[in-house]
């Protein structure tokens, strides 16, 4: 059996708040450790991607996303705008699902710059390799 790579490949499925945080902060951590990092995001999580998009608390009025980033801030967690920064700076790489792009009708202008538009097949394939694989949904 092939050794394993000091990769983490993570499937992002979700767009509320605290999965979208979660994955960019295991993956810029690990970029920022030395390791590949591999995002694959598809369904509701391939939102992320979009220009403009800010997450939002499962189930929370905008007040309670509100009083989340304030304290976040507060307390010198990144925002998703500064951890998307950090992501490009670390060398994360990011990866739109072709299948949820056609079905939810987005086109490549509408994703962040520099996101990758890969099939399932393509990211299982590398993540095959990964040492920590992970799925945020």
């Amino acid at each position: 059996m092939a050794e394993k790579k000091n990769m983490l490949a993570m499937v992002v499925s979700e767009q509320v708040l605290e999965k979208t945080m979660a994955a960019m902060m295991l993956a810029t951590t690990a970029a920022a450790s030395g390791m590949e990092a591999h995002l694959f995001f598809t369904f509701w999580g391939l939102n992320a991607l979009k220009k403009k998009f800010s997450p939002k608390l499962r189930g929370m009025m905008s007040i309670g996303t509100g009083m989340m980033n304030s304290k976040m801030k507060k307390l010198g967690i990144a925002t998703w705008p500064e951890l998307l920064k950090m992501a490009q700076e670390t060398g994360v790489n990011l990866y739109a699902c072709n299948t949820t792009l056609q079905l939810f009708g987005f086109k490549k202008e509408d994703l962040l710059d520099g996101v990758r538009i890969v099939g399932a097949a393509q990211f299982l394939k590398m993540a095959s390799d990964a040492s920590v694989q992970l799925f945020i949904g």
